[in-house]
């Protein structure tokens, strides 16, 4: 029998959205993403612990001092969980940079770097990691600077046209549009619901999709930030969906046919935009939206940083 999720795998990647192993043992994407939520979340599991105490104990052994052996514990955190997720998923793993690098194009460049040599002295390969960086204009800068040394990179918490454009033009492997934040955004601005095609976050991955496509662009678009298989499903035909356990969940249980939507016939032409720093300041900030959820989007994953380094201080003492 042909479940949604088995029927959603013929036309898009599927990634697991989740730091939890036994989930992406289950349902068998090929990609998987983290970040500090998730981090937070499986650190705190009592499975984990032995991840986080081999974490705590590669960090020790380069005898930094205090403030620099924690971010040292948050880093080979980051990796130890990237490297047992990749012995499950068969492709790639998404390792976050500190969201408090967000505005730090030349941090945000060290700190990728950093990420990769560390899996890389553990003998993975670059091209399985994808550097996940806030979709800022320093993020995306920095995306630019690693792209070019074969490091490659997901630009996550992005919300406007704007973002997708300029993540086109410095040649970054991924975008991860935020689409169920863009549909709460509109939720609570207008009071009104949505559904299917109408949707304001699947619209704006479609627009994007569309344009990439039309374009050219290599970089690929992954559909994030799902709230209920509605959406998912709109997007069928996406070059990947990064989906929540519990979404993944629904979908492998509810048998029935997803017929592609993206790129399943020829779309209304979008004229070719060029963006400057200047530019795409100004077009994002036109964008209310996108400004606000983006603000949001930093402030909460650095928060979630912020109560990482506060259990891992504990475990450290």
């Amino acid at each position: 029998m042909s479940t949604l999720l088995s029927q959603l795998k013929e036309s898009s990647i599927i990634v697991a959205d989740t730091g939890d192993f036994e989930s992406i043992r289950k349902y068998q994407p090929r990609d998987a993403t983290t970040n500090p939520t998730l981090l937070l979340k499986a650190s705190q599991m009592p499975e984990y612990q032995q991840i986080l105490a081999k974490a705590i104990a590669d960090a020790k052994k380069a005898n930094a001092p205090g403030s620099q052996l924690l971010a040292l514990t948050l880093d080979r955190l980051a990796v130890a969980f990237g490297i047992e997720i990749l012995k499950i998923v068969p492709h790639r793993v998404s390792t976050e940079v500190d969201a408090r690098l967000s505005f730090d194009t030349g941090n945000s460049v060290t700190k990728g770097r950093t990420i990769i040599g560390y899996y890389e002295e553990a003998g993975i390969p670059r091209e399985r990691i994808l550097i996940k960086l806030a979709t800022t204009w320093e993020g995306i800068s920095a995306a630019r600077i690693l792209q070019r040394d074969g490091i490659r990179c997901n630009m996550t918490l992005l919300f406007s046209f704007a973002q997708a454009i300029a993540c086109a033009e410095a040649g970054v492997q991924l975008i991860s549009p935020f689409v169920g934040r863009i549909l709460d955004w509109h939720k609570k601005s207008t009071g009104k619901e949505f559904s299917g095609g109408e949707d304001p976050g699947v619209q704006s991955v479609t627009k994007i999709y569309n344009y990439y496509k039309q374009h050219g662009y290599k970089t690929e678009v992954m559909g994030a930030s799902f709230r209920n298989v509605g959406e998912i499903l709109e997007l069928a035909g996406c070059d990947l969906l990064t989906i929540s356990p519990a979404l993944l969940d629904e979908l492998q249980k509810t048998p029935g046919k997803v017929p592609r939507k993206l790129g399943a016939g020829a779309a209304a032409p979008i004229a070719m935009i060029n963006l400057d720093e200047k530019a795409f300041r100004w077009m994002h900030n036109e964008d209310q939206m996108a400004t606000e959820k983006l603000s949001e989007g930093i402030r909460s994953f650095a928060a979630d940083t912020l109560k990482l380094e506060k259990f891992i201080l504990e475990k450290l003492g």
